[in-house]
């Protein structure tokens, strides 16, 4: 990943509402929101809230799916994956003891689930 995606990225998430996005975002994976949720969920006018998700989609965080008359944005996690991945790849200069915690924090707290037998 080059710098100018990360800082895109970055730049994207620097404004309150669109974190806000994101966060609720992340919080309805993989189902996804529809526009017309999030704007109301955040309590944010529809024409803005486009604005926002435009940004956000630019920034490669976030894609959206036609559903009849609905329109459902999800994270895109793998982007997600690449700029963190991106900002800790030199992390503790070869001791893992260092970033053991930085790790433990980035951990999903619901593990996955297993897939049944078939």
């Amino acid at each position: 990943m080059e710098s100018e995606n990360v800082i895109l990225t970055l730049a994207a998430l620097a404004q309150s509402t669109r974190l806000e996005v994101f966060r609720l975002l992340v919080k309805h994976e993989p189902d996804g929101v529809s526009a017309g949720d999030i704007a109301r969920e955040l309590a944010v006018p529809h024409n803005t809230m486009s604005s926002h998700l435009g940004i956000l989609s630019r920034a490669g965080l976030v894609r959206s799916e036609r559903h009849s008359r609905s329109i459902i944005y999800r994270v895109d996690l793998d982007r997600v994956r690449d700029v963190v991945t991106f900002l800790l790849r030199d992390c503790c200069g070869g001791h893992p003891d260092v970033c053991a915690p930085l790790v433990d924090a980035l951990t999903p707290c619901c593990p996955p689930k297993e897939k049944a037998d078939g």
